[in-house]
Order: structure tokens, then C-alpha cells, then sequence
């Protein structure tokens, strides 16, 4: 990655100027990383408090035929409807309006999670839990610290969640259950690897970059705020493609 006017700056300007970059890219991780826990964190109170009070839940499903009501195609889709927003409004948004729709992301986003609790074993949902922050780590730790340009294989990932996309819907309508096991398998493949990939391109913007070398413009706020969002639907579906995977029904 090139800086700018560095063949004109001293050694020692170049040093500092490295320095500078290297605690400005941290500073930036680390509220990425905040964000990010502040975000799973509402999700699971939320998702725990609906599952405790199942009554709660009554409020999105008809009482007499037991389908999902208005407010509950509401939930349903209104994270999908939050991500669009934050993500095509960034450059119209202020930095306080983007935190405030991702926490209310978050806790819509918990709400049906507390599905998850109630159809799976509370055995599985921590250990897939605990599995999908193991491989969380490790993948945002190789991000991180790979020097190796992982674009290309960023876009491989892309196109691989565009496919998961698209086979989750084909199988909706055919209910096959060796389709949905392949699904979610290729899934833990792939979200494991973007989040190897997210964590370098978040490391490059908090370096002031953009994955093709340019120089970025914008409140570094809102940057960190979308890189939050990244990598907690990283986080998320890696968990619910190993849980779909692995776990057990109640």
C-alpha cells in the first residue's frame, strides 16, 4: 500500500509517520471491536429476556391460525431493512443517528434469536457459541496480522455468500434437509473466511485506506460503526450456520 509523499520525507519522518498510522489503526480496531460486543450484547439480554417470557413472542403471531401477524413480518424483516439503511444512507447520516439504529439493529436482531434459544438445547446453543468465538478469533487474529492481500480471496467469499443467499431461498420451497445441511456447511466456510477478510479491510480503513490503495474521506465514527456491523453479522451467521450444523433440538 502506498502513502502519500513519501519519497520526499526523511527516515525519520517516514518513522513517525508509520507510528502515527499504527496507533491510529488500533485506536480504530478497538472501537470497531467495542461497538461490535456493545451490539452482541443487546442482542443476547434481548434474545434471553423474549425467551424467558414467551408471552413476549404472542404479541407477532396470530392467536387463531399461529402465522406470523403484521408486527411479526415486522421483526422478520426490519434487521434486513436496517443494514440497507446504515449502509445506503451512510454518507447521509450522522454519526449519533448511525449508533442509534444499530442498537435498535441489535435488539430487533435479539428478538429472533430468541427463537433460537427455544428450539435448540441450551447445551447447544454454548457450545456453538463458544465455537464460533474460538473461530472468530483465530480468523480476525489472521487477518489482522497476515501481509498477505487478501482482496482476491475476499471476493472468492462474496461471491460464495451470494450463492448461500440464493440456495437458502431455492430451498425454502423444496425443504430438502441434505440441501440445508450443505448450506449451512458451506456457510461456516464462508463466513469464517470473510471474517478474516473484514478484519484486514477494517484494519486498512483505520490505517486510512480503502482496499484499493485510495485515500478515505468521512467520519471515522460512521467507519467504525459499519465495520461493527460487518463483523457482527460475520459473528452471527457463523454461529447459526454451526448451530444448524451441529446443534440439538429441545
Amino acid at each position: 500500500m502506498d502513502y502519500p509523499n513519501h519519497s520526499s520525507s526523511t527516515p525519520e519522518h517516514l518513522f513517525n509517520s508509520y507510528q502515527a498510522t499504527g496507533t491510529r489503526s488500533k485506536s480504530f480496531i478497538a472501537n470497531v471491536f467495542a461497538y461490535m460486543f456493545l451490539a452482541l450484547g443487546i442482542s443476547a439480554v434481548v434474545a434471553y429476556l423474549f425467551a424467558e417470557n414467551r408471552e413476549w413472542l404472542t404479541f407477532m403471531f396470530d392467536q387463531t391460525t399461529g402465522k406470523p401477524n403484521i408486527w411479526g413480518y415486522v421483526v422478520m424483516f426490519a434487521p434486513l431493512g436496517f443494514v440497507l439503511l446504515m449502509s445506503f444512507g451512510f454518507k447521509k447520516l450522522s454519526a449519533p443517528v448511525m449508533i442509534l439504529l444499530f442498537i435498535v439493529y441489535s435488539g430487533i436482531t435479539g428478538i429472533t434469536l430468541s427463537f433460537v434459544l427455544l428450539t435448540y438445547a441450551a447445551s447447544s446453543v454454548f457450545g456453538c457459541f463458544a465455537s464460533a468465538a474460538a473461530m472468530f478469533g483465530v480468523m480476525a487474529f489472521m487477518g489482522y496480522t497476515t501481509n498477505k492481500d487478501l482482496t482476491s480471496f475476499g471476493r472468492i467469499m462474496t461471491m460464495g455468500l451470494i450463492g448461500i443467499v440464493i440456495a437458502s431461498v431455492i430451498n425454502m420451497f423444496l425443504g430438502n434437509s441434505t440441501m440445508d445441511y450443505i448450506i449451512s456447511f458451506v456457510g461456516v466456510l464462508v463466513f469464517t473466511g470473510l471474517t478474516a477478510y473484514d478484519v484486514q479491510k477494517i484494519k486498512r480503513i483505520g490505517e486510512g485506506f480503502d482496499e484499493n490503495g485510495q485515500v478515505l474521506e468521512g467520519d471515522v465514527k460512521k467507519f467504525a460503526i459499519m465495520g461493527a456491523l460487518t463483523l457482527y453479522l460475520d459473528f452471527i451467521n457463523l454461529f447459526l450456520m454451526l448451530l444448524r450444523l451441529f446443534g440439538k433440538r429441545d
